[in-house]
């Protein structure tokens, strides 16, 4: 009988090829000295596997062309194998054997990065396959004809790389998990000239080029083998068919899917036939496979019920190594699957993936390094964390090479003799075992508490190998916990008795539901939160009971439960808001969300980084960026929440994160709308350099609340013919991007009246009709009304900055015109400096805010902040005029820099009399502080009428010194 390459006892060759080399003492066992013998500078060579491909193999070695093996380099290789006459199966074979041996040396005895081990791997494994697929189909051809689809096209079968190969990670000796699928079922043409003979389903042909497929990489022969082959993971198992069908995979995952393989299809990726990948094996133009997978894996919500499933499979994982471990014990010393080993690293970063990966496409890689870094960029992980995380498991994976040079076995356990232990230090650059087996234990440690603190519950006990197989305490009924409730909650939570939606939830779900009111309880009782906050989330969640993602969030994070539970104490809106976005509670989980403000570049980079991620996988249709848009706007708007509920911000700070992200998400949504614009004649940057916003009122105020609407003015500066139509056309859609409502929400609502004519002048406007219209040159000019206006006007810049994000700009042939940015300014400064009959401004405000209050009855005996005399719009129109009459000769008020500011400028002026601009800037904060708490309670912003009186004197008393009654 033959036997293979990697067969035999490790004792066999233990000292084979170690006669003539100097010794090296060493210290093992951290206390032992001990003799061993290495070879300086050929540490590869203690490795038995190596020695044994070195002997057999040494005429064939140098066929692989130097350095690091890559596709190109052993594609040449294998032609060279096959010119000496060998056949596919052994010329893979012996390229696999040439390709190990390389690898041993580089990454013993030159330190290879684990990239270059990973990656030679993994492509060795993709040529392999398309290697074994091309010679199967051919033979299959041969005797059935081509599979074919029912328009006659050539059916294709895909071989799907999961785990590790999916990844690109595989080590020096992994078996290949795989799963093959095609894309659509029929029959084969049959032999051509002989009447269709040979015939077969499409099915027993793919089935057939599985088996093949296998002969060629999976069976042991005198070369050994090209990859251990495991079809596990495909539906149904060992029991389901070899390949299946893309429609059959589809109602798998819809009505067997579970939890479980969701993670496995995490890192799926088709790896061969290299035909089917297109010119770039990055772009997959198997589109079909790719909408299949992505919604099974990935939930368009935050999917916290996955980490019962990990918790189970982790559980499965720790007493499977239990048991092997039984009478063995040195068979804990797994670096792959014990406490803190490479599972646990990935268990971490797939876990994460899972939960956040429908909503933060950026999340969704499949390598374990790279999404390491993704998840400290999105703030799911401290970078330090991610970091040691990184260096955990590169550390761990040259372990686990080291291992199996040894012997290319498939294990991950460190060896037990000394010797052998001693040359894995050596080779990761330790002079001994001890300092090597610290660090190890060290990596290990770490890795075991991030994972113990993710899961959280029992996953501590079961990481120590204390699993219980006994079930946990039941939680009592909704009946039997009431009775135990403070009163009120008694009273909300009984009403839930009857509810269909409790009635209708899993048994499951009931009890996550009843551990949440406990805890609630208990929290109330030790005075935590208020029983108001309790109450207020009962309310909150009974809507969402359908939806037991967001029960599963809470109970695994009490510390977002807990926030929540502050926050919707703290003000009614914030339990609207929340209803209509449960989604955004996962922000509060990070500590920092209260410390931080709103960063619009971050805010920018995020959402590049999403569209790329749907780009990649031809996810990015309108609604798909529609919906990216508006989780992010929402995120963004309840982080400024609940710093205010918190009461880390003042209004002002408020308002002036809430315009900025108007003001972001109108860009962003401006350069997207843009790019996905038919008929477009420019690029983007060329474009939105000629195009901008007017922002008015709030907005260009930068005064902007929760649920403001966007006063604004398009215009654009372009000579092109086919310009009015184009940036027509490109107005509308991007209103309907910001205007319409998804299953996400919408993102503002948008009031146009204030451009030129109003609503029956035309959405977008040439700047200089709109300069024209403004400065009164021509018939058609502005009123006076809209001169207050331009007194709060600013216009938001759309065009990026030259030469930022590697962004092209316009040609020097066509130069897009000076900043309309600057222009504009020229034009409001220009506006409201132009030369008023004062009395006559003075009355025209005047009638203007008489017409005002008309619109807004107060109740007699009442104070309505905003609309009484000696409100808020009182200080506006006060300040307006001022502006419009006064800026000419007053430059210092000429900027838009809010009401307060310019109140005390105009008191410095001599404008105003001592102490009466700074009183009614003081006024105008404290009643829009009273505004703003109202509106957060859904609360009246009307008093008693003695309530204010100190602020609305005030303002009265600036009222009086403008308009002197």
């Amino acid at each position: 009988m033959t036997r293979g390459i990697g067969e035999g006892s490790p004792q066999e060759h233990a000292v084979a090829g170690a006669a003539d080399v100097p010794a090296v003492p060493a210290t093992t066992g951290c206390g032992r000295t001990q003799t061993f013998v290495f070879t300086p500078g050929d540490l590869a060579s203690h490795a038995r596997f190596v020695q044994r491909l070195r002997r057999r193999y040494a005429g064939q070695l140098h066929l692989l062309p130097a350095g690091d093996p890559t596709r190109a380099s052993m594609a040449d290789a294998l032609a060279a194998i096959r010119a000496e006459g060998h056949a596919t199966n052994a010329a893979l074979r012996i390229l696999r054997q040439l390709v190990m041996e390389r690898l041993a040396r580089l990454d013993c005895d030159e330190n290879a990065a684990l990239s270059v081990v990973t990656r030679a791997v993994t492509e060795l494994a993709e040529l392999a396959l398309d290697a074994a697929c091309a010679e199967a189909f051919a033979e299959l051809d041969a005797r059935h004809g081509a599979p074919l689809c029912a328009d006659g096209s050539r059916s294709q079968l895909w071989v799907v790389g999961m785990g590790k190969l999916g990844g690109r990670e595989l080590n020096v000796s992994s078996d290949i998990d795989l799963v093959y699928v095609y894309d659509e079922d029929g029959e084969t043409a049959g032999i051509a000239g002989t009447d269709a003979r040979g015939r077969i389903t499409n099915h027993d042909y793919f089935a057939r080029a599985v088996k093949a497929v296998y002969g060629l990489i999976g069976d042991t022969t005198e070369h050994g083998f090209v990859f251990r082959v495991d079809l596990m993971l495909r539906p149904n198992g060992n029991s389901g068919p070899a390949a299946v069908s893309l429609s059959a995979l589809e109602d798998y995952f819809q009505a067997q899917g579970r939890e479980w393989e969701r993670f496995a299809w995490l890192k799926s990726r088709v790896v061969a036939p290299r035909a089917c990948l297109g010119p770039s094996v990055e772009t997959l133009p198997v589109h079909g496979l790719r909408q299949v997978v992505l919604p099974f894996v990935f939930r368009r919500y935050l999917d916290y019920s996955v980490f019962d499933a990990l918790r189970n499979l982790h559980r499965q994982i720790r007493e499977q190594a239990a048991r092997r471990c039984a009478g063995k014990p040195e068979r804990a010393n797994d670096v792959k699957l014990s406490r803190g080993g490479i599972r646990e690293i990935e268990f971490t970063v797939q876990l994460l993936q899972v939960v956040r990966g429908g909503q933060f496409p950026e999340l969704r890689s499949r390598a374990t390094l790279d999404a390491l870094q993704r998840l400290a960029q999105a703030g799911l992980m401290p970078v330090e964390t991610a970091d040691a995380m990184a260096r955990a498991y590169t550390f761990l994976r040259r372990v686990e090479h080291r291992i199996q040079y040894l012997d290319d076995q498939q294990t991950h356990v460190l060896p037990t003799q000394d010797a052998d232990l001693e040359w894995i230090a050596r080779s990761m650059g330790y002079a001994h075992a001890c300092p090597f087996l610290h660090d190890l234990d060290a990596h290990r440690e770490f890795v075991a508490e991030e994972f113990d603190t993710l899961l959280g519950g029992e996953a501590g006990k079961c990481a120590k190998g204390n699993c219980s197989r006994g079930k946990a305490e039941a939680p009592p009924d909704i009946e039997t916990l009431v009775e135990s409730l403070p009163e009120r909650l008694r009273e909300r939570v009984g009403q839930w008795r009857d509810h269909p939606r409790v009635q209708a939830l899993r048994d499951e779900d009931r009890a996550r539901l009843v551990r949440l009111l406990q805890r609630t309880a208990q929290w109330v009782a030790d005075g935590s939160v208020t029983e108001e906050a309790a109450v207020q989330m009962a309310g909150w969640i009974e809507p969402l009971l359908r939806r037991q993602s967001y029960l599963a969030l809470l109970l695994e994070r009490p510390a977002i439960h807990l926030r929540l539970l502050h926050l919707l104490g703290a003000a009614k809106w914030p339990a609207r808001y929340l209803l209509q976005h449960p989604g955004v509670i996962d922000e509060l989980a990070s500590e920092a969300l209260f410390y931080e403000r709103f960063q619009p570049a971050e805010f920018e980079r995020e959402l590049a980084q999403r569209l790329a991620s749907v780009r990649t996988t031809a996810e990015d249709d309108d609604e798909t960026l529609l919906n990216l848009l508006r989780r992010a706007h929402h995120a963004e708007v309840f982080r400024t929440l609940a710093r205010d509920v918190e009461g880390r911000l003042t209004v002002e700070q408020v308002a002036d994160d809430l315009s900025a992200l108007a003001d972001t998400v109108l860009r962003v949504t401006a350069r997207w709308c843009w790019e996905r614009l038919r008929n477009r004649h420019r690029e983007a940057d060329d474009a939105l350099g000629r195009f901008a916003v007017i922002g008015y009122g709030k907005l260009g105020g930068k005064e902007l609340g929760y649920g403001s609407d966007l006063d604004i003015v398009f215009v654009f500066d372009d000579e092109d013919e086919r310009a009015p139509e184009v940036y027509a056309n490109f107005v509308r859609k991007l209103i309907n991007w910001l205007t319409v409502k998804t299953g996400e929400g919408d993102l503002y609502e948008i009031d146009t009246a204030l451009r030129p004519n109003g609503s029956s002048g035309l959405l977008v406007t040439s700047f200089s009709a709109f300069a024209k219209y403004q400065q009164k040159r021509g018939s058609n000019t502005a009123w006076t009304w809209e001169h207050q206006a331009m007194t709060r006007a600013r216009c938001l810049r759309f065009a990026p900055v030259a030469g930022a994000s590697g962004l092209a700009l316009a040609s020097d042939t066509d130069p897009p015109p000076a900043d309309l940015q600057a222009r504009f300014e020229e034009v409001r400064e220009a506006v409201i400096t132009a030369p008023r009959d004062a009395a006559a401004l003075r009355q025209e405000i005047h009638a203007m805010r008489d017409k005002v209050r008309a619109a807004h009855p107060v109740k007699a005996g009442r104070f309505d902040v905003k609309h009484s005399a000696g409100g808020m719009v009182d200080v506006e129109f006060a300040m307006q005029y001022l502006v419009l009459a006064e800026s000419a000769t007053h430059p210092i008020l000429r900027e838009n820099r809010g009401n307060i500011t310019l109140l005390r400028r105009a008191e410095e002026a001599g404008l105003l009399p001592h102490g009466v601009g700074e009183r009614a800037a003081d006024a105008y904060r404290a009643l829009r502080r009273v505004q703003h708490q109202a509106r957060l309670n859904e609360a009246p912003t009307q008093v008693a009428a003695d309530e204010l009186a100190e602020s609305r004197d005030a303002v009265l008393q600036l009222w009086k010194a403008v308009f002197g009654a």
